[in-house]
């Protein structure tokens, strides 16, 4: 499951191959996207698959343990709740709740753009905000909220996002020297061996990332509007047993 501020969009995927195993199924988000409406919501889409088996939602938040610390585009009841549970009890099946970046993050580096690749991978995708998710040798580190980094005294996402371009009637050239200076900033702060750049903007690439300058290896994602259910599903998959 993938919840977003608009809508929220599931389908059941094949996890050793990332191939959604039927077409997606979108319900609208309630309005006011509270909790209780939103498991819901997220148990009638796994009604229309007739799904009995592990769940992953991906949030616009800060997940830590499967409770949400933020809200981006979600009603701030959010803040505080145990999603896994609530989802669990609505759907009646085990529930794993990720950031939505970190689940996208997690399809293009086991499936995308970042297969098989080690070294320090930043994963940025563009739309209402930035969303970044940062690997280290294919381990993931939860939670990099680096969109939100400051640049020139304000938000990075307040300029650098695709909901900024539209907002301030950019052209995509224009934008680009903001994207870049936000690239340029996060190359200085962690140093990248490989950005891949996804989200909805990431489908006219072509626009932009020749007005890039970063020294980094720069990707288009390849899972494209996939990519944050494909994740989510991976962050629900049993964890093998050890020894």
């Amino acid at each position: 499951m993938d919840v977003g501020g608009s809508g929220i969009k599931g389908a059941p995927v094949d996890t050793n191959t990332g191939t959604l195993l039927a077409p997606r199924f979108r319900l609208p988000t309630p309005k006011p996207s509270k909790p209780r409406p939103v498991a819901e919501t997220i148990a009638e889409i796994g009604k229309h698959f007739d799904w009995q088996g592990p769940i992953g939602c991906g949030f616009p938040s800060v997940v830590r343990n499967g409770v949400i610390f933020t809200a981006a585009n979600i009603n701030k009841l959010w803040i505080g709740t145990d999603a896994g549970t609530l989802i669990g009890e609505a759907t009646g099946c085990p529930v794993a709740a990720i950031n939505d970046a970190d689940a996208a993050g997690l399809a293009e580096m086991a499936f995308g753009a970042g297969r098989d690749r080690m070294g320090v991978v930043l994963v940025v995708t563009i739309g209402t905000g930035l969303g970044t998710a940062l690997f280290t040798d294919g381990h993931l580190l939860p939670n990099c909220e680096l969109g939100h980094v400051e640049i020139d005294g304000k938000d990075a996402e307040l300029k650098a996002s695709d909901a900024a371009r539209q907002r301030e009637k950019m052209s995509w050239k224009q934008w680009a020297r903001h994207f870049d200076n936000f690239l340029r900033t996060m190359e200085r702060l962690v140093w990248p061996d490989l950005i891949i750049v996804g989200g909805g903007a990431s489908k006219k690439h072509a626009l932009f990332f020749p007005y890039l300058t970063v020294q980094a290896e720069v990707l288009p994602a390849q899972l494209l509007n996939e990519a944050g259910i494909v994740g989510a599903a991976l962050a629900a998959r049993p964890t093998p047993p050890t020894g």
